[in-house]
């Protein structure tokens, strides 16, 4: 059970720990209640080869995502060979959606790697990767650009994501781990600051939905996203850049 009883329009408890790590250019822990994600945002000064074989001049964000042994309630094997389905598809989400914050034009022939490495699973953690993974990112383009090494502009907007339910055919936000077991569907939202959509994910986990609860959902999610910017930007705020 969660450690936090609220009401079920509020967030968890979230918080923003920078410079967590004092190696990478950009680096957050975040905490969302009792699930706990470190996010490190990497400078290279290079690209893939597929995007040099492409002849295309922009930069890249790209994710990984792996939960650590014991940061559920039983031990899992560590993904040291192919990363199994789920890890595969979460880290794809993660990227797809930090790219959504940068000109990755002004980027340059340059890429960024943020790893999300969940210290302890309490439902959320692709939501928390994507919220924690953009405070990195940003850290890390931010201190670029007062460097001189990439123009003012390459962070475009913020993105935070979300996860929201139906409980009882009421909207429910931000699932812990108990309530994700419980409700009859399970919504990820991912949004930019600027209010538009990055991706949803949503499933019925037992009866179909209306379109009535899939808004009283998004509008749900909107209302924690707005909450979630405030507390990145207050984060960011206080950064030594």
């Amino acid at each position: 059970m969660s450690a936090h009883r609220r009401e079920l329009d509020e967030l968890r408890p979230l918080k923003f720990e920078l410079d967590y790590v004092i190696h990478p250019e950009g680096s957050v822990l975040i905490s969302m209640g009792r699930t706990r994600v470190l996010c490190n945002a990497t400078v290279e000064e290079h690209l893939p080869r597929w995007i040099k074989r492409s002849r295309r001049s922009h930069g890249w964000i790209t994710a990984e995502y792996a939960m650590l042994p014991r940061s559920t309630h039983q031990r899992t094997e560590r993904e040291t060979a192919r990363p199994r389905g789920r890890t595969q598809e979460i880290k794809r989400l993660i990227a797809r959606s930090l790219r959504c914050a940068v000109d990755l034009e002004k980027l340059g022939e340059r890429q960024i790697i943020v790893d999300c490495d969940v210290l302890q699973a309490d439902g959320g953690t692709r939501t928390a990767s994507i919220t924690g993974g953009y405070v990195a990112l940003a850290l890390a383009i931010r201190r670029l650009e007062r460097r001189g090494v990439v123009p003012p502009g390459t962070l475009v907007n913020a993105v935070a994501a979300v996860s929201v339910g139906l409980l009882n055919g009421k909207a429910v936000l931000d699932l812990d781990y108990r309530m994700d077991q419980a409700v009859d569907v399970d919504l990820n939202v991912v949004m930019t600051d600027e209010g538009r959509y990055v991706e949803l994910q949503g499933t019925a986990e037992g009866a179909p939905f209306s379109r009535g609860a899939l808004n009283a959902m998004l509008l749900l999610a909107e209302m924690g996203l707005q909450e979630i910017f405030a507390k990145q930007a207050e984060a960011l705020a206080q950064a030594r850049i």
